[in-house]
Parts: C-alpha cells; structure tokens; sequence
C-alpha cells in the first residue's frame, strides 16, 4: 500500500464525541484490562500464546479470502481481517501490561527504532541490530 493508500485509509476513521480518533494507547490498555481472566502465575505465557494463536486465525482468515476470493479483500473481508485483528491488540496490550510496559511507550519505541532504520537506510534486511 502506498503511503496515499494509508493517508485515506486513516482519515476514514470515524471520530469520537470529543472529535479524536478512538483512543490512545493507555486509555485501550487500561479498558482491555478490565477485560482479562488468565491464570496469573502462568500470565506471560498464556498471553504468548494467545497472542500467537490470533495472529495465526488472521492468517487463517487470509488464506480463506486467497482461496475462496481470489484473493480480493473487499468491505466484508476488510472487516473479518479488523476484528481479528483486534483480538491481536488485545493480547499485544495484556502482554505490555505484564511487562510493566505502557501501550504508549511500545508504540514510541517502536517507530523511533524504525525512524532511526529508515534514517540509515536499512529498514529492508533482517537482523534486529540493524
């Protein structure tokens, strides 16, 4: 997708009552929070888990549009990929929390070692100390 495809993507983003686009962050941790029920002696693993299996039923749910759609991603397919996806944000924010990482600061740190790679010119490769 090019970054024009991005820019309109996100600015078809319905906006809340107080005129910002959903929540932050914190505030998405904070109510996924009050959502959990997992084993806390074995959280960090469950959560891994459970992070993984989502990210796999996203997969699942492209590999069905691949073979029953031809692979077009319309509305309707758009729409199964987001709710899957929301279950991945969910286990990534529970997963934070048992870090002792704020959503936030995962974000920040995350585009600023991206911003730094593409500064350099080495977003493409592979390694983690790029």
């Amino acid at each position: 997708m090019d970054n024009n495809s991005k820019e309109n993507s996100i600015e078809a983003i319905p906006e809340n009552s107080q005129g910002n686009v959903g929540m932050n962050f914190d505030e998405y941790q904070a109510a996924a929070d009050k959502t959990a029920i997992y084993p806390e002696a074995e959280a960090i693993e469950y959560l891994v888990l459970g992070l993984a299996s989502e990210a796999g039923e996203v997969a699942g749910k492209l590999k069905k549009i691949i073979r029953d759609y031809d692979g077009s991603v319309g509305v309707h397919e758009k729409s199964v990929l987001a709710a899957e996806l929301g279950d991945v944000l969910w286990y990534v924010a529970m997963l934070a929390l048992e870090l002792d990482v704020p959503l936030s600061k995962l974000a920040a740190d995350n585009i600023s070692k991206l911003e730094s790679r593409r500064v350099r010119g080495v977003l493409g490769g592979s390694g983690d100390n790029r």
